[in-house]
């Protein structure tokens, strides 16, 4: 009976350990949930894949220094569904981008929302149910 205990034991221990990483991806202790910071950039970079797209753009500060940003969007079929494509953005793309930025000050944030060059603006619906959505596909 012990020995059967022990291996029970083990096994659900095994489990729990097993899925923790599961939900560490998807933590918002990093952003300063509900600031919005918006910016004019240009696209450097947009990376394509799961778990998560990557917007990357520089900014030119109040200094006209050039800050390089880095935002993330949630997983490329999600994104799919919102509008967006692995074509939405090309290096060197002019768009306004709204940003969830993280609490440290860094460049980087959440992607909130993105006005293109032509003026068609992406939204990220996940963000609806806390008041900073703007909309999707325009």
């Amino acid at each position: 009976m012990k020995v059967k205990f022990l291996t029970v034991f083990a096994l659900a221990a095994g489990v729990l350990i097993a899925s923790v990483p599961l939900f560490a991806d998807h933590g918002n202790s990093a952003f300063d949930t509900g600031k919005r910071t918006t910016m004019k950039g240009t696209v450097t970079e947009w990376f394509w894949a799961n778990p998560h797209c990557f917007l990357k753009f520089d900014v030119k500060d109040d200094s006209d220094t050039v800050v390089h940003w880095v935002a993330e969007t949630t997983n490329a079929p999600d994104m799919i569904e919102r509008g967006w494509s692995k074509q939405s953005f090309k290096p060197g793309d002019e768009i306004t981008v709204t940003v969830e930025p993280v609490k440290n000050g860094k460049p980087v944030g959440r992607v909130l929302q993105v006005i293109l060059p032509n003026g068609q603006t992406l939204g990220m619906a996940y963000l609806k149910q806390r008041g900073v959505y703007s909309g999707g596909p325009q």
